[in-house]
């Protein structure tokens, strides 16, 4: 999942079944980066209490197809980005890789969805981009070869692919992707009937800017707040729909209006760092539950450029993966803890009344002091590099950890790094600077401090 933190001003700015076979209700990504996470078996067992219809795995993971086998739901599978320019320029590879990962499985495993790697654009160097298109082309080439018709190739994109998107009819691919790149993939899935799959994060566009973007707004909560788009004169009551159309109004551009959306990653994260407001249990069943009320609406309510159009989609994610780097919200987008129980109540087909939905908490984000100390568990090799930063920068940070003063000792790696990473964040935090280092350090609302030692903190 990427991270685009974006200004508000980039915002504000009956459909054919042989598209593929689709449930009525909204799916989940089921990512696999925790050391803590229940065997595929359970995790299916878990899909089916939150009632989802489909799901969608960021490999082919053996284990967990066979797990999915005879259950009903709809699959959705990937091809690893590593693998992309291989298949791209190897025919006989591609085959290889559909008659391994695909071909065992199905069609008692409903695989629906193949998608070539995972926000290339976003994640991937340019001399990746040119090889997306003809990978594409080469694993639908072998899907017709072992005669697997039903499963559609697509590939998702983060939303930074548009260059700019308010009003949402001025949604626009970024020029150095939009000729060579979006609109041959374009051609290509209106030709095979074909998505055009986008991860949509309403939460990441507040999060930049929550001074100016409503937080209702973001969550659908919003009773009196549109935005008129002053060229279509479409009215707006989400700011998820706004992002939704901005993508469509892009297409429609390079000169293929009519191909549909699939969400391929939504939600909301249910915690996070202490000085990340609003990611919290509230605001993520908010956001989630208004979700799937939206898109599993009767009639199909679509977007305003869109109306009436089913809007398929995957909320992210079944679990709270503890290996996800990033800020702390990255790993808290969960429905579920690794154990199995559920962050907050939820039924992703939507069927369940509000009012027959378990309660949740009020809204609460910390507030008080704070500190950055090693994150546990961080490899002492590159702790000592992010201390050598920390302690490169300003003026004195590093100075109470110097021999004879009240914080050398421990004289050790991580002893030092924990008083150099608050010094850090004390001193820089106004002025851009994070407790992060490369995912090696953590806030704590625990002071660090000992003895003389005194650790500077932050206020939130």
């Amino acid at each position: 999942m990427a991270m685009p933190l974006i200004p508000l001003f980039i915002f504000f700015f009956s459909f054919s079944i042989s598209r593929g076979e689709r449930s009525g209700g909204v799916g989940v990504n089921y990512g696999q980066l925790g050391n803590n996470l229940p065997p595929p078996r359970i995790s299916v067992r878990l899909i089916q209490s939150l009632k989802a219809k489909s799901v969608k795995i960021y490999d082919a993971n053996a284990e967990i197809l066979e797990a999915l086998r005879n259950t009903g739901i709809q699959v959705s599978i990937m091809l690893p980005n590593e693998l992309v320019v291989n298949t791209s320029t190897n025919q006989t590879f591609s085959d290889h890789w559909i008659r391994s990962n695909v071909v065992p499985f199905y069609p008692e495993t409903l695989i629906r969805y193949l998608l070539v790697g995972n926000e290339l654009i976003s994640s991937t160097g340019n001399g990746t981009w040119p090889h997306i298109v003809p990978a594409m082309r080469r694993i639908s080439h072998s899907l017709k070869a072992f005669h697997l018709h039903k499963v559609k190739v697509g590939t998702p994109h983060a939303i930074d692919v548009l260059q700019s998107s308010f009003p949402p009819s001025n949604g626009t691919f970024r020029n150095d992707i939009a000729f060579h790149v979006i609109k041959p993939m374009l051609h290509f899935l209106y030709k095979t009937r074909s998505f055009f799959f986008v991860d949509v994060y309403p939460f990441f566009s507040w999060a930049s800017d929550p001074v100016h973007i409503n937080l209702s707004y973001t969550l659908f909560e919003s009773r009196n707040i549109t935005v008129t788009d002053p060229l279509t004169g479409l009215i707006y009551t989400n700011l998820f729909d706004q992002m939704v159309d901005a993508v469509y109004f892009a297409m429609k551009r390079l000169g293929y209006p009519g191909i549909p959306i699939f969400i391929a990653e939504t939600g909301w994260p249910n915690g996070g760092d202490l000085d990340q407001v609003g990611a919290n249990v509230h605001n993520a069943a908010t956001y989630n539950r208004n979700i799937v009320k939206r898109l599993t609406r009767k009639p199909v309510l679509g977007t305003p450029a869109r109306p009436g159009l089913v809007l398929p989609a995957f909320i992210f994610s079944l679990y709270n993966e503890n290996l996800k780097p990033g800020l702390g919200s990255e790993r808290h987008f969960g429905l579920l803890y690794p154990n199995g129980s559920k962050v907050y109540d939820i039924d992703l087909s939507g069927k369940t009344p509000e009012s027959e939905l378990a309660p949740i908490p009020p809204a609460v984000d910390y507030k008080g002091k704070a500190w950055c100390v090693v994150a546990e568990g961080a490899n002492v090799t590159a702790v000592a590099a992010a201390l050598s930063y920390a302690c490169s920068q300003g003026n004195g940070t590093c100075d109470a950890i110097q021999p004879g003063n009240p914080c050398f000792k421990p004289d050790s790696v991580t002893g030092h790094a924990d008083y150099a990473f608050s010094a850090y964040w004390a001193q820089f935090r106004r002025v851009g600077g994070t407790c992060f280092f490369n995912g090696f350090a953590t806030q704590t609302a625990k002071d660090p401090s000992y003895g003389s030692c005194k650790f500077p903190s932050v206020t939130l």
